[in-house]
């Protein structure tokens, strides 16, 4: 068995020293509470144990998110992770304990739970930490079809080269830095009319620490509530960073797992790595992907994304047939009719005005 990465062993090392320094200091546990997800049998409860300063371990949730909000980047990166630390989840009246893990992660699967098909909050109870609600959504098992989205690029842009977006996204605030795809939310909140109970699940490689906000963005751009499946940006026990590709194949599969009654409906863009990751999950699994939704970045995105005007193509991809129907588009409003019409909806998306869906 191979050792700890030298890039995971400093991390905690410099955590180690830290977190008694900011104890020291009157600093508390705070949690912060992420979206999950779950079917009839199981729940998935999503959450992050850190040390935050006196007056923000002490107020409520609220607050909270309006501090994270209008925080500028950086010090969303700034993190002093509670590793190891108990957490008492109620979910449905029952209680289940847990640990974070090293980063201070907490993911945690209940199996067996009463609650029905629709919206619901948990409790997160992290010792010595103001008791935190996190949301959930339960899907009906009598949905069909479920739809998949990459963020970055998809629902919104970042008009910076695509090496400096971590470095943007840290000195400046992230809302402020993006802009949404035109005519995207009102295809999602569409597509869910036309086929009722879908559920919506937003899959990126952004890091969790900016989760906060890309919901808030999301929200006041009338985007569907979904979970929201991010990463984590630091070291890890093979590496000093994760993979973005990686992070999507296994987040893609285990829903897959989850959701064995599902057809997905796959929708990215065509900047990096979408086509053929969600190409190779529809070859993976044969008739269960209904759909995949290429957004079509214009030529000065692509220059961002990846130093061409041209489209990234994968090895072997190029002329090749795909796996499952495919429509592609420059934005939500090119891409709705197609969709509707490969999988049998009413057509084009709402008008821009739509209020948002939740």
């Amino acid at each position: 068995m191979s050792s700890t990465h030298v890039a995971a062993r400093f991390e905690d090392e410099f955590h180690r020293r830290l977190i008694p320094f900011l104890r020291g200091r009157g600093w508390r546990p705070r949690t912060i509470s992420y979206i999950g997800y779950g079917n009839r049998d199981m729940v998935r409860v999503l959450a992050r144990v850190v040390l935050s300063r006196p007056r923000l371990a002490t107020r409520g949730p609220v607050q909270l998110v309006e501090d994270l909000v209008e925080r500028r980047g950086w010090r969303s990166y700034l993190s002093a992770p509670v590793s190891y630390l108990p957490v008492t989840v109620m979910v449905g009246g029952v209680e289940h304990q847990a640990l974070t893990d090293r980063s201070g992660y907490l993911d945690l699967v209940v199996a067996g739970h009463d609650l029905p098909a629709g919206w619901h909050d948990v409790e997160v109870r992290a010792k010595a930490a103001t008791p935190t609600a996190a949301r959930v959504r339960i899907v009906d098992e009598s949905s069909s079809l479920a739809l998949v989205s990459d963020i970055d690029d998809t629902a919104l842009v970042t008009l910076v080269p695509r090496p400096l977006i971590a470095l943007w996204n840290t000195f400046v605030r992230h809302g402020s830095a993006r802009h949404v795809v035109p005519g995207m939310a009102q295809m999602y909140t569409r597509l869910q009319s036309e086929h009722p109970d879908t559920p919506l699940f937003y899959l990126s490689t952004g890091a969790w620490n900016i989760m906060p906000t890309l919901v808030q963005f999301l929200r006041s751009h009338a985007f569907p509530a979904g979970p929201m499946l991010m990463t984590d940006w630091g070291p890890t026990n093979t590496g000093w960073f994760r993979s973005g590709q990686e992070h999507k194949r296994v987040a893609l599969r285990r829903l897959a797992a989850e959701f064995p009654h599902m057809r997905w409906v796959l929708v990215g863009d065509d900047g990096q790595h979408d086509p053929s990751i969600y190409r190779e999950f529809a070859r993976e699994y044969p008739g269960r992907v209904a759909a995949i939704a290429i957004r079509q970045l214009t030529p000065g995105e692509q220059v961002l994304a990846h130093g061409s005007p041209l489209p990234s193509v994968e090895p072997g991809e190029r002329g090749r047939s795909g796996p499952a129907p495919e429509v592609t588009g420059a934005d939500g409003f090119d891409l709705a009719p197609q969709l509707s019409a490969v999988l049998g909806g009413a057509g084009n998306p709402t008008p821009p005005d739509t209020p948002p869906a939740v």
